[in-house]
């Protein structure tokens, strides 16, 4: 890099500002390490008051499904009474149906004793909740500054020409990392030929606070409960993931022939589907990089992982690996080591790589095991639905397991 550029020191840099990112530059703040977040959204932007929600386009489509671990961790940075101080749903119930068979498995929150599964929460009202308590931090925000390079032990130098030099940089810059690239770590991925239409919907029933998903051939259909801040319980956001042709016919259909297509998609299991919103839609790729670190770097969500979202589990992991690095770094700065030492980018990459492949490999199986049709396959998987649901105490196991709840 150009050694006259503008220079600031740092021990961490983190680029990406969403969900992740956010996170990890604040609690990496609150341990005393100087941060710098590199973010292309601006202040302004992000903590901009939403509009009251009063039909279903007021709602943003992307959402995230928060488990319990998640929450946890929310909790401990100082924000989680700020995510649910704005639009929130905790769900207590969870229905799953093959609909193409007679399988069938529910979940239920009162069997494990806790009061929700989760919660359902609009993306951008968990980064304005960061954002706040990144104001009152000492983490350096560079707004609506871009990336121009990077290398090792130089940090990086941003679009405007200045350098921000750290020990470490953390890729938190999604699917496409530029980071990654850079630091030329190579990934495992393919392509699922689907993909996922996202909307928000008003259904004539209430959804009960039960996240509800039905598998099919082509693909499987999440019906996510919401709340406006009126309580108005009829509002789902949905995530319907689809083989590609059948996704391009269903996003050209007019508005009344999909909210009709959507109608029986789901079996009218809410009653008449009211309304839908603007649709949108984005091809799923499975990807895994074959390592998170390397000198001076460390990738962190989806820049180390992209998974199928049949399950909801992409921000769940994303915020795994936060918990684990936030908690090796401030084993290594205890012991006055850097951020970027090799042995503990190694502790945090080993403690995350495999539950993520568990997880991502689990997702494939279920997708796999639904997109066949076969009459053996479809007997064995309703057949084994059905055996899941009348068994408990395993069936509550893999429930704490997915919630983080787990000893």
């Amino acid at each position: 890099m150009d050694s006259t550029v503008d220079s600031s020191q740092f021990d961490v840099v983190v680029v990406g500002g969403g969900l992740i990112g956010s996170a990890v530059a604040l609690g990496l703040g609150r341990q005393g390490w100087r941060v710098a977040l590199v973010d292309g959204a601006t202040q302004a932007s992000v903590l901009a008051e939403p509009e009251p929600a009063r039909d279903v386009e007021d709602f943003e489509p992307r959402v995230s499904a928060i488990s319990t671990a998640s929450q946890r961790l929310l909790e401990e940075l100082g924000v989680w009474q700020g995510v649910t101080s704005l639009r929130h749903c905790r769900y207590r119930e969870m229905t799953v149906w093959d609909g193409d068979g007679t399988g069938r498995i529910h979940f239920d929150a009162a069997d494990l004793h806790v009061g929700s599964l989760g919660t359902i929460v609009e993306n951008r009202n968990v980064v304005r909740a960061l954002y706040r308590a990144l104001q009152d931090s000492d983490v350096v925000l560079e707004e609506g500054q871009q990336v121009r390079h990077w290398r090792a032990g130089h940090g990086v130098e941003l679009a405007d020409g200045r350098r921000l030099d750290a020990a470490l940089v953390i890729g938190a810059d999604g699917a496409h990392s530029r980071m990654r690239q850079w630091a030329g770590l190579p990934t495992r991925e393919w392509d699922y030929d689907q993909q996922a239409i996202v909307c928000t919907v008003r259904t004539a029933k209430p959804h009960r606070f039960t996240a509800w998903q039905k598998f099919a051939i082509t693909g499987p259909l999440a019906f996510l409960p919401l709340l406006n801040e009126a309580g108005d319980d009829h509002f789902c956001s949905i995530v319907w993931s689809q083989d590609t042709l059948e996704a391009q016919r269903l996003m050209g259909l007019g508005d009344e022939a999909f909210r009709q297509a959507l109608e029986r998609a789901i079996e009218q299991t809410l009653g008449d589907v009211q309304s839908v919103s603007r649709r949108y839609a984005f091809p799923l790729r499975q990807r895994h990089a074959k390592d998170y670190v390397a000198e001076g770097v460390a990738l962190v969500g989806d820049a180390a992982h992209t998974i199928h979202p049949l399950a909801g589990q992409g921000a769940n992991l994303g915020y795994g690996d936060v918990r684990v690095l936030l908690d090796e770094l401030r084993r290594a700065r205890a012991a006055g080591l850097s951020p970027a030492d090799p042995d503990v980018l190694a502790r945090y990459q080993r403690r995350r790589k495999g539950e993520n492949l568990t997880m991502m490999a689990a997702m494939e199986g279920f997708k796999q095991l639904f997109a066949r049709d076969e009459l053996p396959l479809r007997w064995l998987r309703n057949t084994g639905m059905r055996w899941f649901d009348r068994m408990p105490f395993i069936k509550n196991r893999i429930a704490v397991e997915a919630m983080g709840l787990a000893d």
